[in-house]
């Protein structure tokens, strides 16, 4: 795929926004609740509207298993996430996530105002998810198939992607659409040592997370998600501008580089039917200075895309769902590479995932299921097993 076909999804899009009849904000339900519609902060303000003056808190964690072949297996707390909102008054909340990965590590993934200034328009200040793809936002083990998040998700978005930033949040019914806008700082590419963005896996190693971060220059992140359509949401989503450098080498060439990213996303939800897809590309502006400077390999441009389909396997008036899933993933981190760097082909990646998820209730889901991963190299198909609780309240 490329910008044409980018183009053309689009427009798809914005057409069928023209056309379709309205429908309500939410894929499908299930047991009187929406399914695939809200995250763990937007659970958290929605909670705060039916609450006087105060505070309410929610979480999510996984425990997993994975088992490469040929290698020693892994179990792990993954992570274990405390969600708490506080209402100060009708208008102005606040949001915090607080995040225990593998049992000693501790982050903190969100910290935000938000002001209502009227039903549709927020302002929204503070560390908070850059809104790229469907993952990056909607992370939650009950939100998702798979044990692990998919690997493109990880490499090219990346995430987890979280920021200092501010900016404007909304929705117009009367339009369907969903619409935020913000501006963050950026990756940042070189600490003064040495350079931390790559080929390998992009951009990630360059994530700020609100600690201490540099900023010299903004970014600019926006997306629209569009809901006209019942049981379909499809999301169009931009990041663009530079990344940051410490001070001792910010201006030197090739330690900042320009950058846009663009991301497409569906979802659909009919009974027991769902689906989902999403591609991914960026476009990466003194690619050549940044190597020649720090003798990395980042590329020029990196694209990928995965498509999802997944089925129930019980009535559909069981309080309990067994969904039988195959995900296909395609993504490249040395699409395009400069003329410095020899394009490497291990960074082009394939993965087939097939499992289930066993929804023990609305919260709660055990999962399994198998990955082929492999490259553009010959021979490198190699093979997992994952298996994973995870809760969300």
């Amino acid at each position: 795929m490329n910008f044409r076909i980018f183009n053309i999804l689009t427009a798809i899009l914005l057409s069928m926004s023209a056309f379709s009849q309205k429908a309500s904000d939410s894929l499908s339900t299930y047991q009187g609740q929406n399914l695939l519609q809200i995250n763990g902060y937007q659970r958290i303000l929605q909670n705060l509207e039916a609450v006087p003056n105060g505070m309410t808190f929610g979480g999510y964690a996984e425990v997993l298993y994975n088992q490469p072949e040929s290698a020693n297996g892994e179990i792990d707390v993954q992570r274990l996430i405390l969600l708490f909102g506080y209402k100060f008054d009708d208008r102005t909340q606040f949001v915090t996530e607080v995040e225990f990965e593998h049992v000693k590590e501790v982050y903190i993934e969100q910290a935000f105002v938000n002001y209502a200034l009227s039903n549709s328009l927020n302002v929204r200040a503070g560390l908070m998810l850059v809104p790229m793809g469907i993952i990056n936002e909607y992370h939650e083990p009950t939100t998702f198939n798979g044990v692990e998040r998919p690997s493109m998700d990880n490499k090219l978005v990346p995430t987890t992607w979280r920021e200092i930033g501010m900016g404007l949040s909304g929705r117009s019914d009367a339009l369907s659409l969903r619409y935020q806008a913000y501006i963050f700082n950026g990756f940042l590419s070189h600490n003064g040592s040495g350079g931390l963005i790559k080929g390998s896996n992009g951009f990630r190693s360059g994530r700020q997370k609100g600690a201490e971060s540099v900023f010299r220059t903004p970014n600019l992140s926006m997306k629209l998600d569009f809901y006209g359509v019942n049981g379909l949401r499809l999301g169009l989503s931009g990041y663009f501008g530079k990344t940051q450098a410490a001070n001792e080498v910010f201006d030197t060439s090739g330690s900042t580089v320009g950058m846009s990213m663009l991301g497409l996303d569906a979802r659909y939800s009919y009974r027991r039917f769902t689906a989902r897809g999403q591609y991914i590309t960026s476009s990466i502006k003194d690619a050549f200075q940044y190597n020649q400077l720090t003798s990395k390999d980042l590329a020029s441009s990196m694209a990928g895309y995965y498509i999802e389909s997944a089925y129930n396997l019980l009535p559909i008036t069981n309080r309990q769902r067994l969904f039988a899933f195959v995900r296909y993933e395609n993504f490249d981190t040395h699409k395009s590479v400069p003329s410095n760097v020899v394009q490497n082909p291990s960074f082009h990646r394939k993965e087939i995932t097939t499992g289930l998820s066993y929804h023990l209730a609305p919260g709660a889901v055990f999962k399994i299921d198998y990955q082929n991963k492999s490259t553009a190299i010959v021979d490198s198909n190699k093979g997992q097993i994952n298996m994973g609780v995870g809760v969300w309240f």
